[in-house]
């Protein structure tokens, strides 16, 4: 029992992760999971902005000969990161209801009797803070944790490969080592003091090298520093001691970035190999023109935040509420330290205009998490011990209500649809074709695992229509496949050129460069259609070419191949392999698995006109037949609801 006591977190902590392996995805999902788990197992460079410490640390953990496949290993990575981070927050959290009188405004006598009562002195209660036991403390704390590692947007990040993962663990590290240094301020030993401070720079900057919403902990962490060391000598000694931490350790591990792209790794994103590619890498430039987009965007943002709260702590969001009026009341300034974090958040996050934003919100799930042991801590002030079983229980129920609630929500583990849709498309493409896409939530990013990791189809250059729009991905290209680019080179060279300045963010031709955007487009298909099959997604089909920004060359058109549009010249029939392929659909539906079934129901359909078109019903029957054995939601075109009924 007294090895539990003192491994209290690290035992919650395994809890939690027990349970992450029972949603754990086994394979690639949606967004950015299959291009992360390519460039940790090939020591890649990732997309913006960079993340080199989660890279690093993904492919080691990758080179463990476990055995699972890449994906589920690095999968069982996020779920380890998640639970770690919950561990430290239950350390944090008793560590703060061990010091509650160094977070009051203002000091209290712990031992003052209450007047007029007889107590024992095991029975002395405190008039501020509520009476607490050690084993209040551990309930209170360990509660907590399970509070927020069962929320939603925190649980999901354990199931599978994302940069969150990591930076949940380092922002629950970077919490611990600040509460430390905090508490340390009112010792005498000066050097025990600035060691810790100079541990929290370290992790701090460890925190900055995987997601740079890192600086959304700096205003209450400031707050906290500033509470216990005024602006003077000594603070600014402090500080500078901080820097020269700070600085050192991130610009180690950021020097991953050129150094490795010197190397032309397989996926190089940005090709950061000099000052201005790295700085642009790193501040995530390409990005930013969807931060602070709108007021409009901020507003629908708030309100999605708002929306969503109930759903990430259930009935827990009560003990939220609590907690809230219960920090202030027993720990004033961890109070402000906590919804200055919080607001901040918030208020940065929802500037941000993407789909995805809900894991920019993980600082304010953690300070919400802190704000619930503040809750339970309230509900335990109560004067009576007998109600304490009963609390006890209550607190129990809550949190199996919570985990409950979400564990369906956040389940990834009979989700293969990514990996079925993705080897679909692949298998069904000729030997060394090329495939034109911006399918990137749903296929190209999944690609770059299957084929760079797993070598599945590595004959079949993918590429990714949205990325031409960058000077650095031409050199990736020519790099992996040199014969796509080799007719070319005009046309990359002038697309390349009037790229500099609108990557600089310096006056440019849009016009040109739309032209010349265009053009290659165009002149990718024209210099390859004769050597190789060329291949086109629903989704150029369905906005680029019905816009006329991109076309084909002359003579030639596109007919529905299985799942992609096909380039061909003339009119004649082209014969198509039966879609003997097998998508699982998870139950678990979302937007990305809805949008697949669309794409893959849309390309069947087409496929079936195309064949009632030469006459051959009996063909058509075999692409509708798929339709209604796998995709029943998918809605057939009126033309052909009736041919599967007719003998």
């Amino acid at each position: 029992m007294a090895f539990i006591k003192k491994y209290y977190y690290l035992f919650t902590g395994l809890v939690v992760f027990i349970v992450y392996i029972f949603t754990l995805a086994p394979s690639v999902v949606q967004i950015d999971s299959g291009e992360l788990a390519a460039v940790q197992a090939t020591l890649g460079i990732a997309h913006p902005t960079g993340y080199p410490l989660f890279t690093v640390l993904g492919y080691l953990f990758s080179l463990i000969p476990l055995p699972f496949t890449k994906i589920f290993q690095l999968n069982l990575l996020a779920a380890i990161y998640c639970s770690a981070g919950i561990a430290v927050f239950v350390y944090t959290a008793k560590l703060v209801l061990d010091n509650l009188e160094s977070f009051s405004s203002s000091k209290v006598n712990t031992t003052k009797k209450i007047k007029n009562r007889k107590k024992s002195e095991n029975e002395k209660i405190n008039h501020t803070t509520p009476y607490l036991t050690e084993t209040i403390k551990y309930i209170t704390a360990i509660a907590g944790g399970l509070c927020l590692a069962f929320s939603e947007t925190y649980w999901l990040q354990s199931t599978s490969v994302e940069v969150y993962s990591l930076h949940v663990l380092l922002m629950n590290v970077i919490i611990l080592f600040l509460i430390n240094a905090y508490l340390s301020d009112k010792e005498a030993n000066y050097n025990s003091n600035i060691k810790l401070w100079v541990i929290f720079s370290a992790f701090l900057a460890l925190g900055f090298t995987n997601h740079m919403t890192t600086l959304l902990i700096i205003p209450g962490a400031v707050y906290l520093f500033l509470s216990k060391n005024k602006f003077d000598a000594a603070s600014i000694k402090k500080i500078f001691l901080m820097l020269i931490v700070f600085f050192p350790v991130l610009f180690l591990i950021y020097s991953y970035l050129p150094i490795r792209a010197l190397q032309n790794p397989v996926l190089n994103w940005g090709n950061p190999i000099d000052f201005e590619r790295i700085l642009r890498h790193v501040t995530g430039k390409q990005y930013q023109v969807w931060l602070f987009a709108s007021t409009e965007s901020a507003k629908l943002q708030f309100i999605h935040f708002i929306e969503t709260m109930p759903g990430q702590f259930s009935v827990n969001l009560v003990l939220f509420i609590i907690g809230i009026f219960a920090s202030y009341i027993y720990a004033k300034k961890f109070f402000i330290f906590l919804i200055t974090s919080f607001s901040f958040t918030v208020l940065y996050s929802i500037n941000y205009d993407i789909h995805d934003i809900d894991p920019y919100f993980l600082l304010a799930y953690v300070m919400t998490g802190y704000f619930v042991v503040f809750g339970i801590l309230k509900l335990f002030s109560l004067r009576k011990r007998k109600f304490f079983p009963a609390i006890f229980v209550i607190v129990i129920v809550l949190i199996s209500i919570q985990l409950y609630t979400n564990f369906n929500k956040v389940d990834q583990s009979e989700v293969y649809t990514y990996e079925d849709y993705t080897r679909s498309i692949l298998n069904n493409v000729s030997p060394g074709s090329i495939i034109f896409s911006y399918q990137w939530d749903y296929f190209v990013s999944a690609s770059y695992y299957f084929q760079y990791v797993e070598n599945y189809r590595k004959d079949v250059a993918v590429v990714d229509k949205e990325i031409l729009r960058r000077s650095w991905y031409y050199d990736q290209l020519r790099e992996n496949y040199p014969y796509l680019l080799k007719d070319m080179q005009e046309d990359v060279k002038s697309i390349k050129e009037a790229l500099v300045p609108f990557e600089r963010s310096e006056d440019y031709n849009s016009n040109l460069l739309e032209n010349l955007y265009r053009r290659v487009m165009t002149n990718l298909v024209a210099v390859n259609i004769d050597e190789r099959d060329f291949y086109i997604a629903p989704e150029l089909f369905e906005i680029e070419m019905k816009r006329g920004e991109f076309t084909l060359p002359q003579g030639y058109s596109l007919i529905p191949d299985v799942l992609l549009f096909k380039v061909v010249k003339g009119n004649e029939y082209i014969p198509a392999a039966n879609p003997d392929f097998r998508i699982r659909f998870s139950d678990k539906r979302n937007y990305y698995i809805d949008k697949i079934e669309y794409f893959v129901g849309s390309m069947l359909s087409r496929r079936a006109m195309y064949e009632m078109q030469y006459g051959n019903v009996e063909k058509a029957k075999v692409y509708l037949k798929k339709i209604y054995d796998d995709l029943p939601a998918y809605k057939i075109p009126p033309t052909l609801q009736n041919i599967l009924k007719e003998n």
